[in-house]
């Protein structure tokens, strides 16, 4: 979590660790997940905890087919023998809507159930790169991510119908709170008007995209929460997931200063990847009240949502529209099958 503020470097000093795990056999056991981004760090993590716990299949979604073997080998290997053939890997590049299409299409096609999904999957960068004509942070951690949601979302409602267990599905976005922070939210009322175009403009400051990335998804997964009520007729539970400081490969396109205080950061109160993954987890498995919410901690995190976002509900249909026009625009009729 790309932190630029003292205020902000108290507030991770405080986090809490040696999460506990909420996930349980008795809550995973024969479920099917797909985690983003699971090769490495906390996707990776909480990719092997679901595999231990019994879990029916772990699809590990990620942009290198080799990477992603070799983590299903060392997940298998922690895992036992119990665990075999629980763990798949497929492709999936959100740099490239095409992938993402292909992804959701395969996943009706081939899984009968899809319990959670969670989108773990972000890139931040100190460069202004573009993916799909877009910066690459906001192409992978907001339109991407949100695409990969509106695809998937009808195909878990109607598969947990047809299952007829009464288990609700779970869409885990994973985000950060370091969008809530003074120098964030300054940058947010310059572009909250329009922000793609905002993100998207060559004057942007590279470093400052991946923050504002995760207010966009943030503002926008509450309203959209909103349009899916109640949760039972909606049929998934929609939330946000903060992992908190976890000392993981996020920040190794940081410029050398930032990625030098990170370092000291994440060796003096940084929780490891595998304490970050149980955040994870908790929503994955986290009750009908954890819809549109956010979580951190493994806690309610709504009390550290700041009143600029969380009261600003036409600013979050605004965003969403935003997004919901884009995704209309790579795949006419998606939002409308969602809603």
């Amino acid at each position: 979590m790309l932190k630029n503020s003292q205020i902000a470097e108290d507030a991770v000093a405080t986090q809490a660790r040696n999460l506990p795990l909420l996930a349980t056999r008795e809550l995973c056991a024969g479920k099917t997940y797909i985690v983003t981004g699971a090769n490495v760090g906390l996707g990776f993590e909480a990719a092997k905890h679901l595999a231990s716990l019994g879990a029916g299949k772990v699809v590990l979604a990620v942009r290198t087919p080799a990477k992603g073997e070799a983590a299903k080998a060392a997940i298998d290997e922690a895992a036992g023998t119990g665990a075999a053939g629980v763990v798949e890997v497929w492709p999936l590049d959100l740099e490239r809507y095409e992938s993402v299409k292909a992804f959701a299409r395969r996943a009706e096609a081939e899984l009968d159930r899809i319990d959670a999904v969670v989108e773990n999957a972000a890139v931040a960068l100190a460069t202004r790169q573009l993916a799909e004509g877009h910066v690459k942070p906001l192409t992978v951690n907001v339109l991407s991510t949100f695409l990969l949601a509106v695809l998937l979302v009808p195909v878990m409602r109607e598969k947990a119908r047809r299952a007829g267990d009464g288990v609700l599905p779970r869409l885990v976005v994973v985000t950060s709170r370091a969008g809530f922070e003074d120098k964030c939210k300054a940058d947010w009322e310059g572009i909250k008007a329009d922000p793609i175009k905002g993100m998207d403009a060559e004057d942007m400051v590279p470093v400052k995209t991946y923050p504002l990335s995760k207010v966009t998804e943030t503002f926008a997964l509450r309203h959209l929460a909103r349009e899916v009520v109640p949760v039972e007729k909606g049929g998934v539970i929609l939330n946000l997931v903060c992992p908190g400081l976890c000392i993981t490969e996020l920040g190794r396109n940081a410029p050398p200063e930032f990625a030098a205080r990170l370092r000291a950061m994440h060796a003096s109160y940084g929780r490891t990847a595998e304490d970050g993954s149980r955040t994870l987890l908790h929503g994955a498995v986290a009750g009908v009240e954890s819809h549109g919410t956010l979580l951190h901690s493994c806690a309610d995190g709504e009390p550290d949502v700041p009143d600029w976002v969380k009261n600003e509900t036409e600013v979050q249909k605004n965003t969403w529209e935003f997004i919901a026009k884009e995704l209309e625009a790579i795949e006419p009729g998606c939002v409308s099958k969602l809603l």
